[in-house]
């Protein structure tokens, strides 16, 4: 089994494990800080488990219906993560509003205050263990599952801090005010899993410097004449690249598509071992740039 898919099995149970501790806690005192932790709790649970089933399929080979394989399935997971921690956000927010404009006193502090060790606990665990597989895998998905617990972790501690306030000062307006900022919290690291998401299934280009490495590698082939029509995009763990080789006139085919090959190793070697390269040569006994460019 990758590892990917270890980490959202380990994700999914936490998740589970957690929910079930803080939504009986949260029912029982009213705190709509913990409700709300729980609630996001939940969405984990659910998230992660379409993760699970996202980088199942996305590592099956191509076949007749998906010529180019499922790849997007992983960018198309970190959008629906994205967009789920933004409804719970609004959520979240709706229900510190109504508890500021109709406040209910809390209950079983002392289990509340307990519960949210335990998670912050976990959490961080969790945490460390989501970081350091994105590090080794540079999967999207994890690295989005990562994010999403990371906020976890920084809303259970401020929820925490805000039950041992409202422990010592009886300021029930503390849990609603939290909840608020929670919730703009969530908005806010939302965006640049939903944006890094939508960004590849529209085909956005391999970053500046990859391109950069890409074209200094071609530039320095002496077996061929120039290049042109470098293009490049990236679906999850596949990369993409295209480009027009100009060779000279004179060249046999065979030789030609020797050097193509040379150079297809090459521009593998660009990128770590995990990522899957599919690279598209057309090779051209004259530089026809021009000529195409008009036609189109």
């Amino acid at each position: 089994m990758r590892l990917e898919k270890k980490a959202t099995l380990v994700s999914t149970s936490v998740a589970a494990l957690l929910v079930l501790i803080k939504m009986a806690v949260g029912i029982l005192s009213g705190s709509i800080a913990v409700l709300a932790s729980a609630i996001d709790s939940f969405l984990d649970l659910t998230v992660s488990l379409f993760n699970y089933f996202a980088l199942n399929s996305a590592e099956k080979d191509s076949d007749d219906t998906f010529h180019y394989g499922r790849g997007k399935l992983e960018p198309l997971a970190a959008v629906i993560e994205g967009f789920v921690i933004s409804m719970s956000a609004l959520f979240i927010l709706y229900e510190a509003l109504h508890k500021i404009l109709h406040p209910l006193p809390m209950e079983y502090m002392q289990q509340s205050v307990g519960v949210m060790i335990i998670s912050f606990v976990v959490t961080a665990f969790l945490v460390m263990f989501l970081n350091s597989v994105a590090n080794k895998t540079n999967n999207m998905v994890i690295k989005a599952d990562a994010l999403h617990y990371k906020t976890d972790l920084f809303s259970n501690g401020a929820i925490l801090v805000a039950l041992l306030l409202i422990s010592f000062t009886g300021e029930n307006i503390i849990d609603p005010i939290l909840g608020i900022l929670i919730a703009v919290y969530m908005l806010y690291s939302a965006y640049p899993i939903m944006k890094e998401g939508i960004l590849m299934l529209l085909d956005v280009a391999l970053d500046k410097e990859d391109i950069e490495k890409i074209e200094t590698l071609l530039k320095n082939e002496k077996e061929i004449t120039t290049y042109h029509f470098l293009q490049t995009r990236i679906a999850g763990s596949d990369i993409f690249i295209s480009v027009h080789l100009v060779f000279n006139m004179e060249i046999s085919l065979y030789d030609a598509h020797l050097i193509s090959d040379k150079i297809e190793a090459k521009l593998k070697g660009l990128f770590e071992e995990d990522k899957d390269v599919h690279i598209l040569i057309h090779m051209d006994p004259y530089d026809d740039s021009e000529i195409n460019e008009e036609e189109r």
